[in-house]
């Protein structure tokens, strides 16, 4: 076995071509497919990508819980698969699903956690109580797990997955299935903990999350990057066109021909009765379009502009709608 590598430079998370393959007899899954990440120091970072697009794989290689096919996963400069224990100890993970003891208190559920880590009987109350405080959990520290909201229940997760004081925080999809109020406030939790210094990889599905936390985004569909960077790069560099989005009565096709002569549009699709125009500037596209619709006996149902966001940036990428 080797010895550890020395972490003074070493980058809080790097893969080099992981690859995740499932194989049956009828088919094969290219879960994550040679995929090379970095993730600097203190950075908030977002995986962002539809459900299917390989973010919750690849968080799972990242913290030993998924085996890769191929390539590298490091944490700190250490290789997961090597060294599973030395990389557990230096992150923190919140997953997906709800993960609590239901037998703890919530208090305990903190405790227990340290306890687990390593950390000393005195270090872990103290820190057990410090992040009760810091979340808003302290008259609930005798409760009972199963007796938590939703909200409250994924703030506890997050308070636990930080007892033993990670470099690291992975969050897997941690606002999914709660309600918007809730997951506004996660989001202020989550700025303070970036703006204290914590190195944090988020998964996500929703748009705005990722585009109102993170300062770097990869997005991913099918296991492969489609793009890299700040929200507002990724937006310059690939989302600059607006989406308009017209829903005739019976087949869009005969439409396609005379959207494609209108001023600035860069490009038609259609999709049944739903014809989606990509132009750029769009100023006075959405009027021609419904001009031309009539002009070729088409009524039109519906009329939709979205400006340029990550959503256009996903559309752009892929030519297709964004899936939940």
């Amino acid at each position: 076995m080797s010895s550890l590598p020395a972490l003074e430079e070493a980058l809080p998370i790097r893969t080099v071509g992981l690859s995740k393959v499932y194989r049956s007899r009828r088919d094969t899954i290219h879960a994550v497919d040679n995929l090379d990440l970095e993730v600097r120091p203190g950075e908030f970072f977002g995986l962002l990508g539809p459900n299917g697009a390989g973010k919750s794989t690849t968080i799972g290689m990242l913290t030993t819980t998924v085996v890769p096919t191929g390539g590298r996963a490091y944490i700190e400069g250490i290789d997961v698969a090597l060294h599973p224990a030395a990389a557990k100890r230096r992150i923190g993970v919140v997953s997906q699903t709800n993960t609590l003891d239901r037998q703890l208190t919530v208090r305990e559920n903190l405790y227990y956690h340290g306890r687990f880590f390593g950390v000393s009987r005195s270090e872990a109350g103290r820190g057990s109580d410090e992040l009760l405080e810091q979340f808003t959990l302290s008259e609930r520290a005798g409760a009972m797990v199963f007796e938590l909201s939703g909200g409250l229940a994924q703030r506890l997760m997050i308070a636990r997955a930080l007892v033993h004081r990670p470099e690291i925080l992975f969050l897997d999809e941690p606002t999914s299935g709660i309600d918007p109020q809730t997951r506004i406030n996660l989001w202020g939790i989550l700025r303070d903990l970036h703006a204290a210094g914590e190195t944090i990889l988020l998964t996500t599905h929703y748009m705005e999350e990722a585009d109102a936390l993170c300062e770097r985004i990869a997005i991913l569909d099918h296991g492969k990057m489609l793009a890299l960077g700040s929200p507002r790069e990724l937006k310059e560099d690939y989302g600059a066109e607006t989406v308009i989005v017209v829903t005739v009565d019976g087949d869009g096709r005969p439409l396609v021909a005379e959207a494609e002569r209108i001023e600035n549009v860069r490009r038609v699709e259609v999709d049944g009765s739903a014809v989606r125009v990509f132009a750029n500037p769009a100023d006075g596209v959405l009027v021609a379009l419904i001009e031309r619709a009539a002009a070729v006996s088409l009524a039109v149902r519906d009329a939709s502009s979205q400006p340029p966001s990550l959503e256009t940036v996903f559309l752009s990428l892929t030519g297709r709608e964004y899936r939940e």
